[in-house]
């Protein structure tokens, strides 16, 4: 299949906290363990922005690192893409802080929120935009910093999320052969509580009342999520298989959104392909919603499992609830 947008991955980069948080923490002041929170997610360490660190400043890093790999420079920027759910001001967007940090004086900067398929989204219109001819090269940023938004207390969700940033640059390409074979956005709305946060918007301003119930922090339906997840997981990638034409054997590299390991065994194992050809990052750093995709893709090109010429499927599911598939020939 030749490729429907001629739009390439031209860079990667990613960046963490420097504080890492093992199962041990957890373990010390909740009721829960290790061997529960490996047994249920597949996570063992996530990371934690202290003083100073930003969502920012973390996809500040990330940014550079993937500016350099794409051997440009800031003032090559046409877009500033920015997927979080946690920005650090909500005017202006964090598109704009990075923007003039990066000093990437040419690029027009606009903030997404997608959740977790954030960063697809991002990659999505970034990629639509460069076949059109309009721009050269653009950023999309994937960076969040969840444990800002998440109840210390509540075992269910602290121990799945962490933070971090993901960085790609995506640029225009005349090579029929390389681009994107494929995207698919999605949503359902009618899910939008299953992952929420109820106040701090202009729905339910905060005050001292909706602070004292914890209406800032993140809630989630756990149960619900998971089963939307395995059951969508697999038929997208089926959708996608169609759509393309090709068989799953022909997917070089499946990297998808950190958020359970087993939603990822699962679909490991109805495609009945290896597991070396998923990209498993959650172990070392969680669920880091729309840096996650960004995190994996970057660790994949910088140890060699990503090569020329190959096809990677990048799909995710975020709070909305919203999904993202991306098939590409690198």
């Amino acid at each position: 299949m030749n490729p429907s947008l001629r739009a390439i991955i031209t860079g990667t980069g990613m960046a963490v906290p420097k504080e890492v948080l093992g199962n041990d923490h957890f373990e010390s002041y909740l009721d829960t363990s290790d061997e529960w929170i490996t047994t249920r997610s597949g996570i063992k360490h996530r990371h934690r922005a202290g003083e100073g660190e930003t969502t920012v400043s973390l996809a500040l890093e990330a940014s550079q690192k993937a500016i350099e790999d794409a051997g440009i420079n800031p003032e090559d920027l046409d877009l500033i893409l920015f997927a979080t759910v946690t920005p650090d001001t909500f005017v202006p967007s964090a598109a704009c802080w990075l923007q003039g940090a990066l000093g990437a004086k040419n690029a027009g900067a606009m903030d997404l929120n997608a959740a977790c398929a954030g960063l697809i989204y991002g990659m999505t219109q970034a990629a639509m935009y460069l076949n059109s001819g309009m721009y050269k090269h653009i950023l999309i940023v994937g960076a969040e910093t969840l444990s800002r938004i998440t109840d210390t207390q509540d075992r269910a969700t602290v121990v799945l999320f962490g933070d971090g940033a993901s960085a790609v640059i995506m640029s225009h390409t005349d090579d029929p052969e390389r681009g994107v074979l494929y995207q698919n956005l999605g949503a359902d709305g009618t899910c939008a509580d299953y992952i929420w946060l109820p106040a701090g918007g202009s729905r339910l301003p905060n005050t001292q009342a909706t602070l004292a119930e914890k209406l800032d922090k993140l809630r989630m339906k756990g149960r619900e999520v998971y089963k939307f997840a395995v059951v969508k997981f697999n038929r997208l990638v089926q959708k996608a298989l169609k759509e393309t034409g090709l068989k799953a054997d022909q997917i070089d590299l499946i990297i998808p959104h950190q958020s359970n390991l087993r939603i990822i065994e699962s679909v490991q194992e109805k495609m009945k392909l290896p597991m070396d050809k998923f990209v498993v990052n959650i172990d070392r750093y969680g669920n880091t919603s729309a840096a996650s995709v960004g995190m994996a893709l970057d660790e994949a090109r910088r140890d060699g499992r990503v090569q020329p010429g190959n096809v990677v499927m990048m799909i995710a599911f975020g709070a909305g609830l919203t999904w993202a598939v991306m098939v590409v020939r690198i």
